[in-house]
């Protein structure tokens, strides 16, 4: 990896799927003797919670959910 001119690094994807480090996520840098460790922020919420949380209640539909699988699975 190399540091670029504003002082970031890219974590290579293998390693993001590995630890399950998605877009938004918030990490912090720790020094641990004379290593730098990136550690995921404690009590963050994950993405998905995030936007699902962003998300509900704003429905505007009076379709149950069985009635919109129908729609979309064609049935």
């Amino acid at each position: 990896m190399r540091l670029n001119s504003k002082g970031q690094v890219t974590i290579p994807a293998e390693l993001r799927r590995k630890y399950a480090f998605e877009e938004g996520d918030e990490v912090e840098v720790v020094e641990v003797g004379n290593v730098l460790q990136i550690v995921r922020r404690e009590g963050t919420e994950r993405r998905g919670k995030r936007l699902t949380g962003h998300m509900r209640g704003r429905a505007t539909t009076t379709m149950s959910t069985d009635e919109l699988m129908d729609l979309f699975r064609g049935d």
